[in-house]
């Protein structure tokens, strides 16, 4: 009568099978974990873009909308704050970095940049574009990423 010993254990290709299985599952998860790491900064990079955007158009829907003198001065980030402005003057605004309005560069906004801001008639329910009563605001701003990220609002002579 032949007995066989019991097996004991695990045998040596029985683990190396176990360790390759193991790693390529591993690197299956540590890529999916990169690439979602890589893209998770990227909202919050728009969000800060979004801001930006929407601070300076309400900055600009603010203004009025004529000058009681009839003169206006193009806005710059020189004379942002030193000067009396309305809603038109601020077409063309561009800004290399983000400031306050006194001039003030903002911690952390340096790579963000206000590339161009419009101000164009607009038709808007009974305003006729050709009145000149109601403006149609654009404002575009870059992230240090480069894309561009927009937003527009109206403002009316009432």
């Amino acid at each position: 009568m032949c007995t066989r010993p019991r097996q004991r254990g695990i045998s040596l290709i029985e683990l190396i099978m176990f360790i390759v299985i193991v790693s390529v599952a591993v690197a299956g998860i540590l890529l999916v974990l990169n690439v979602t790491e890589k893209g998770s900064a990227d909202p919050l990079i728009r969000k800060q873009a979004l801001a930006v955007a929407q601070s300076l158009l309400e900055e600009i829907e603010l203004q009025d909308f004529n000058s009681a003198a009839g003169a206006t001065v193009p806005v710059t980030q020189a004379n942002r704050a030193t000067q009396y402005h309305v809603v038109k003057d601020y077409a063309g605004f561009v800004s290399t970095g983000i400031y306050t309005v006194d001039g003030t560069a903002i911690p952390g906004l340096g790579n963000y940049n206000i590339t161009s801001v419009t101000v164009t008639p607009a038709a808007l329910g009974s305003i006729t574009s050709a009145s000149g009563n109601a403006v149609l605001i654009t404002v575009t701003v870059t992230d240090p990423q480069g894309n561009a990220m927009q937003v527009s609002g109206y403002r009316t002579a009432y």
